[in-house]
């Protein structure tokens, strides 16, 4: 069995794949202070509960955009599961040509989606990830990365709207039924989440012309529902896409050998 693990900005997620089928997954907050020791605890007892045998996890590979954490989920597949993890970044084999000025730099989350979007989807696409921030991924017909766009996220903006402006609260996400607020905290909701909506039609329609036809797109990231629900740009909406993709990057290369307890501290 395989043990996945995505590291965002604000969440992580351990799932484990036993070749056929997902077997369980679970989230925990990021925070880079979080030790190995206190991973492998937690983790152990949702195996446990899931049935699942931690003898019984051969294999590893971690994605992140947060570096100061990598450290101890590399330490908790070593010294908990006595393996040595796959780390998703650009130089390994991919399956597809990552069309970027420094293709380094690109976060390993926008990877692996075009990985997993390509293979379940075709192309070409686009894919949104609704996360901390908004992302926009283009993939071509052949499966290449050619680019994307950033956006700020949608939890970032209600804050920003909220400490930015003294006398507006801070609110939570939602569908408003009318797009005119009859009050200030309707009126905020109208415009997070019809602006947001916008945000992205008004994106999808900038990249298609930029691309030079029409894609099909698919959203991930938690509120990847709740935007779909209020457009018609948004073809498919796929919750595990970056849990997928690292499976799928696993498949294509080799897993690493297991490095000594005293390796360098990455």
């Amino acid at each position: 069995m395989k043990l996945v693990i995505d590291a965002g900005n604000t969440n992580i997620v351990f799932a484990v794949h036993d070749g056929e089928r997902w077997r369980g997954a679970w989230r925990i907050a990021t925070d880079a202070q979080r030790t190995s020791d206190e991973y492998g605890v937690w983790l152990g007892v949702l195996l446990d509960r899931a049935g699942i045998a931690s003898a019984g996890i051969d294999a590893a590979v971690i994605g992140t955009v947060v570096p100061a954490a990598l450290y101890h989920l590399r330490r908790l597949c070593r010294d908990w599961f006595g393996i040595e993890p796959l780390i998703a970044r650009a130089e390994l084999d991919w399956g597809f040509a990552i069309e970027m000025d420094n293709p380094a730099e690109v976060g390993a989350d926008r990877l692996l989606n075009a990985l997993a979007a390509h293979h379940s989807y075709g192309g070409p696409l686009i894919v949104i990830d609704f996360g901390t921030a908004t992302t926009f991924d283009v993939v071509n017909g052949n499966g290449a990365y050619v680019g994307g766009v950033i956006a700020p996220g949608i939890n970032l903006s209600m804050e920003a709207l909220h400490q930015a402006a003294a006398r507006l609260p801070r609110i939570g996400i939602g569908r408003p039924q009318q797009v005119i607020g009859k009050s200030t905290i309707p009126a905020m909701r109208s415009g997070i989440y019809w602006g947001y909506v916008g945000l992205v039609e008004g994106l999808i329609s900038r990249i298609e012309t930029d691309f030079g036809g029409k894609m099909k797109t698919i959203a991930t990231g938690g509120l990847a529902p709740l935007i779909a629900e209020g457009t018609s740009s948004i073809g498919f909406t796929d919750p595990d896409l970056t849990l997928e993709g690292l499976r799928l990057l696993a498949l294509r290369n080799p897993a690493p050998l297991l490095r000594a307890r005293d390796a360098e501290h990455e």
